[in-house]
This record gives C-alpha cells, structure tokens and sequence, in this order.
C-alpha cells in the first residue's frame, strides 16, 4: 500500500477557483490529480484544455449532490489508489441577487451542495486518507460575516468548540426550514441576499472543517490536517465575473493548504484567508 501513487482529488473543478486549483497541483503535487464534474463532458473538455498547458490531469465524474457518485468515486480510488492523499472540497453554487428563484428553495439547494455535499464526500472519501493526507474545505469569509448576524445564541452554538457534526446539521436543517417558513429572521439568523442562504451554507463549510480536524486528532492515522479556507473575491460564473482576483489568484490559498508540508503545527483545523489565520469567534450580535 505504502508504494502506491499518490492521489489527489478536487471537486467541482471543470472551472473556475476548482479548475485552477487543479492547475496548481498538476504543477506541484506529487502525484495523480482528478478533476471532478457533474457533467462528463465539461470534465473531459476542461482535462483536455489543461492538456494544451502541458499539463496531465486525470478526470472522474462525480456530483457531489449525488451519494452514488461519491461511493463510485470511493471505489475507483481503493481499487487503483489504495487511498487517498489529498481532497479539495471545492464544489459550491451560489445564487444570482436578483434570482427569481423562492427564498427557501433557494436556501435549500445551497445547503445541499455547499454543506451537505461537503459532509457527504468527506463521510464516504475519509476512510480512504492515508497518513499526512490533506483536507482543504472551500468555504467564504461570507461565513465570517454571516456569523456576525446571527443572533448571540446561535453565534455561541456555532463557535463552541466541542459542537458535535450532528449539532450542525441539525442547525443547518432548521435554517432552511426557517427559511421555508419566513422565520429566518425571527429565529436569530441572518437576512442579507448573501449572509443569509450562502453565507449560513458556509458557516456549515467552516464548522464542520473544525469539527473533522478534532475528530482526526483521535484517528490513528497520523498528520491529517483539515482547513477551510476564503479564496478571495475570485472572478469567477460564481461571482458574475465581477471579482478583483484571478482563478489562479483565488487558488493561491486552496493550494497553499493543500501542499502543507509533513507534520506541520499550523494552519490545522482552521479557517483561512490570504495564507492567514481568520479568527473565529462570536461577537455581539446587531440584530
């Protein structure tokens, strides 16, 4: 097993931040690297694009709203790999301000791919993780604004440290169901086009990174490291191309994450921007 190629796998990559993300380890990572999509033939056409740049992805199709898909992911990897080295939670959606599309189906599906696809990937693809394997969770400072106006009850729930994964689902359940309702707001949580529906989806992102990094302190494998991490305000079809970064740019802290060295300290189990740790912690809340 231990002679195995290393792998490297990066969801929601035929574009944007994922696609460059998939650029960078093609060019510093020692290893395999999956391009993953939902459509096949996006994912073919990106591996074959970043194959003009001289570079050699591999592709697999993966939808991570779609657990079938991640346990014939898992089973690809165990029988060519024998495990995993790297995972790059990037898959994310976000939705136009101005989307005519009902508030709490909207909160819904952002939930579904942003939060529980990234629990759902982790859960079936973490078995996998050797030794010094990396996690790098793709989440937003969004989150960080979007803890600020929560009410003070929810913003204690969501910076205690000993929250268990169960919790968090719970709460991100009862936000879209509050939002459903038109309770959101009443209920303590934020309103805001982007603090709302996203920047709640990505609270789970971040949250959930800390809670996974405290399980794996008790994993017998060693040196396994999760982050979350703010690309930036990245130009990207996420952002109606309306960023001041570049994809590579926006990929700049994803990659970072994801090359970190053997048994290193810090960054581990935290959520950061530009290189840099973001501190998490609750503060009065306006509402």
């Amino acid at each position: 097993m231990g002679g195995q190629r290393r792998v490297a796998v990066v969801t929601g990559s035929n574009k944007g931040i994922g696609y460059a993300i998939v650029r960078g380890l093609c060019k510093q990572f020692d290893g395999d690297v999956y391009l993953t999509a939902r459509n096949e033939s996006l994912g073919l056409q990106a591996v074959k694009d970043l194959k003009k740049e001289g570079l050699n992805p591999q592709f697999h199709q993966l939808d991570v709203t779609k657990p079938d898909t991640i346990v014939k992911m898992r089973s690809f990897l165990k029988h060519t790999y024998g495990g995993l080295d790297l995972l790059v939670n990037n898959a994310g959606i976000i939705f136009d301000i101005n989307s005519p599309t009902e508030a709490g189906d909207q909160a819904e599906s952002l939930m579904k791919t942003n939060f529980t696809g990234l629990c759902n990937v982790s859960e079936v693809l973490f078995p996998l993780l050797r030794p010094h394997a990396r996690v790098v969770n793709v989440s937003s400072m969004i989150s960080v604004a979007a803890l600020f106006k929560c009410s003070n009850e929810l913003q204690q729930k969501f910076t205690d440290q000993n929250i268990s994964s169960g919790e968090l689902k719970r709460l991100m359940q009862q936000f879209v169901d509050c939002v459903h309702a038109g309770t959101h707001g009443d209920c303590g949580w934020p309103t805001g086009k982007l603090t709302s529906g996203y920047g709640v989806s990505k609270i789970g992102a971040t949250v959930m990174s800390f809670i996974q990094q405290r399980e794996f302190l008790r994993d017998s494998r060693p040196d396994i490291v999760v982050n979350a991490c703010c690309p930036g305000y990245v130009k990207t079809d996420l952002t109606g191309q309306l960023g001041t970064k570049t994809t590579d740019q926006g990929a700049e802290t994803p990659l970072y994450l994801a090359l970190l060295s053997q048994n290193t300290a810090t960054p581990k189990g935290q959520l950061v921007s530009e290189k840099q740790i973001v501190s998490w912690e609750a503060k009065q809340s306006k509402l």
